[in-house]
């Protein structure tokens, strides 16, 4: 019971960080219409005001006509997230150009006692990015500059609002690589991805952004900028405090400048797409990788034949790699290297040992970029191919590799043929994409899904979620993954870091380290 008292808390306390969130929640009590997690009724804090004319023409003096945004299309959007399954009612979106008046707005919000909620690219996947109920909606979109870039030690500095994109074919033009990318990047911006610290598909070469992100900028609730925009990679003095601000989803401050470490970009790129017959083929498949592949390797990708025949269904000009059967499950190698021979034959040598071996059923080496590219686009295209097909209800957890599948499988036997379980995700790192697809969002089908994906992903000592973040969708089900101890040093934190700022009037003894996501 000590768990769930926690986790009410979390949904109770209204946040020390007023001007970053109307937070008390899971879910809207309209949620039902929605479907997208099992209910918890919650209502508007009344400490938090509402906009008043006064309000907006405040914001017009510090952002001019264009950055504050009332157009009902433009409110239609941002107020909802990429899934169209959480919408906000927000009336106000303002756009910020710079730090300055991030910290205005902030500052202003905080006075008054308004609540607001950060966004980025809003391609978030747990409902963190849009309002919960009337929030004004802060988007760092228009802060897009590349600040700098030095060649030697290979560290971009730029704001929060970069399309991640954007940064990639900036930093393919000097030759260096981004440590991040995602299926998303067209959309998302690096301030959001470092505040959800997001994962992708580079984690097993590059690691994750606490280790990639060298400083940050940050403005705190009450208009506080926090300068921790280093760009060195050693620098003991003291709490390293960025690391606080990665991954928080925004609870602690909008995020407003990075400044992260790219390698070189490397030469030799090769992409293997391979069939293998069992989830126990795939675990020695990895181990075998990362034995006879070693420093070369860089993504390993896999996904089961629901998600194949998703894609091939689903997704225009998509073709079977290995016809013309489909396999159990599937696997994409990629491996980054700067010799092309040594690194072609090394991979060769690997996928004969392998077919030998018996571990991999079939497979094809990528002969150009045309065809690296396909095989990618069978990765990255899954979600749209789930979004294609129906309702689908989305997990985002890590396992231990060698029960991830043990999950998908008892899922399938939970839920029964009312829908299909469809899995993928990044193997070489232990996470999974468990994605549940059905014609049509029931509660039913979620009473089937939920609580049972979080209690076995608990006994499993999992986590509920790997790289999307808590959001609206799972703030209250942060139990599952962490102590009551921790959650309560999460609540003491919050409080410690908000009863030192000045000038934040407009709260009570009240609050929560979990607020809405700076999405990605």
């Amino acid at each position: 019971m000590e768990k769930w008292r926690a986790a009410d808390r979390l949904l109770k306390f209204s946040s020390r960080f007023a001007s970053a969130v109307n937070w008390n929640n899971s879910c809207k009590s309209k949620q039902g219409k929605y479907f997208y997690s099992v209910a918890t009724t919650v209502h508007r804090n009344p400490l938090f005001s509402s906009i008043s004319p006064d309000d907006i023409s405040y914001f017009k003096t510090i952002l001019g006509e264009r950055g504050v945004v009332q157009d009902a299309l433009a409110l239609d959007a941002a107020n909802t997230d990429w899934m169209g399954k959480y919408r906000g009612s927000s009336k106000l979106l303002l756009q910020p150009k710079n730090t300055e008046e991030v910290s205005q707005i902030l500052k202003y919000c905080n006075s008054r006692c308004l609540a607001v909620v950060p966004q980025g690219g809003n391609t978030g996947l747990v409902g963190g990015s849009v309002p919960v109920f009337d929030e004004v909606i802060i988007n760092v979109g228009l802060m897009r500059n590349i600040l700098s870039f030095d060649k030697v030690s290979g560290v971009l500095v730029c704001e929060a609002g970069c399309i991640l994109e954007n940064l990639i074919s900036f930093l393919d033009d000097e030759g260096f690589i981004m440590p991040l990318d995602l299926g998303a990047k067209g959309s998302c911006q690096i301030g959001g991805n470092v505040s959800t610290n997001a994962g992708g598909l580079r984690l097993l070469r590059y690691g994750s952004l606490h280790g990639s992100v060298l400083g940050l900028e940050a403005v705190l609730a009450n208009g506080t900028v926090l300068d921790m925009l280093g760009t060195l990679r050693k620098d003991n003095t003291g709490y390293d405090l960025k690391h606080l601000f990665i991954g928080s989803e925004g609870s602690l401050g909008i995020v407003t400048k990075v400044s992260i470490l790219t390698p070189p970009k490397l030469s030799s790129v090769n992409i293997a797409f391979l069939a293998c017959e069992d989830y126990t083929s795939c675990q020695k498949l990895l181990l075998e990788a990362k034995k006879k592949l070693g420093g070369i390797l860089s993504a390993f990708e896999f996904l089961d034949s629901d998600a194949m025949s998703l894609v091939l269904k689903h997704l225009d000009g998509v073709r079977n790699p290995l016809p013309p059967s489909i396999h159990n499950f599937y696997i994409l190698i990629e491996t980054t290297g700067s010799n092309e021979t040594f690194d072609k034959e090394n991979l060769e040598a690997f996928l004969l040992h392998s077919v030998e071996s018996g571990l991999v059923a079939n497979g094809v080496l990528a002969q150009d970029i045309n065809q690296a590219s396909s095989f990618w686009h069978i990765r990255e295209g899954l979600p749209e191919a789930l979004m294609k097909a129906g309702a689908v209800y989305k997990y985002d957890l890590s396992l231990p590799l060698e029960k991830m599948y043990d999950l998908v499988e008892e899922m399938r036997v939970q839920i029964g043929p009312a829908a299909k379980v469809v899995a993928y995700g990044h193997l070489g790192d232990g996470n999974l994409h468990l994605n549940i697809s059905a014609p049509a969002y029931d509660d039913n089908i979620l009473a089937k899904i939920e609580p049972f994906v979080y209690e076995w992903t608990s006994k499993n000592r999992g986590s509920i979620s790997a790289e999307h973040g808590l959001g609206l969708m799972k703030a209250a089900k942060i139990h599952y993954s962490k102590s009551p101890e921790t959650v309560r040093l999460m609540i003491d934190f919050d409080y410690c870091v908000f009863e030192l700022l000045p000038d934040t009037s407009c709260l009570d003894d009240n609050h929560s380290i979990i607020c809405l996501c700076l999405s990605a």
